[in-house]
């Protein structure tokens, strides 16, 4: 039987604030205490490569999945349990999403607020039920969950979006979360 998997989001860069590595360090190695696997973008920069060296340095299995025109920029990160090159930005995502159990989204900009709408999109249209975690580390979410807020009470979604996702506050909460839906 497959380990249980996580696919994280988050930023190819470490952000201004180092309490985002430090948990992404915490939640690469909290995967890795629990036997878990990480699936993630495959680079070696900002906090993807932060949470990846944590998993990694704790033995989990890494699963990491890089568009070829990305290789350089985000310094693919080969030495990873399984290594994927696709052709494009959406292939990347699907095969990240099909090999997952549940999707965690840490600090990032424009690709992990992709990464986050496509799945929370699909998961509205009833094409999945896998958990969803955003961590709010520092408050970095709190303007995107006034917007989700402000999208329902607007009239432009259902109020069950804001329950397809949780919000937690660091790399333990977020483990203690994703550890209740094994339950």
């Amino acid at each position: 039987m497959s380990p249980f998997s996580v696919c994280v989001y988050c930023g190819s860069r470490p952000g201004n604030t180092p309490r985002y590595t430090t948990e992404a360090e915490a939640l690469g190695a909290g995967i890795a205490e629990r036997g878990w696997q990480l699936v993630y973008g495959a680079g070696d920069v900002g906090l993807m490569g932060s949470v990846a060296r944590a998993a990694q340095a704790g033995g989990a299995d890494t699963f990491g999945v890089i568009p070829r025109h990305l290789v350089d920029w985000e310094v693919g990160k080969t030495d990873l349990t399984r290594y994927v090159v696709t052709e494009t930005m959406h292939e990347r995502k699907k095969v990240m999403f099909m090999n997952c159990d549940a999707v965690v989204v840490l600090p990032g900009g424009a690709g992990s607020l992709d990464e986050l709408f496509e799945v929370l999109t699909w998961r509205q249209l009833g094409l999945h039920e896998k958990p969803v975690v955003l961590v709010n580390v520092g408050g970095y979410w709190d303007p995107l969950i006034a917007l989700l807020d402000h999208v329902v009470a607007g009239g432009f979604a259902d109020a069950s979006l804001l329950d397809y996702f949780e919000v937690t506050d660091s790399a333990a909460s977020t483990l203690s979360a994703l550890a209740k839906t094994l339950n």
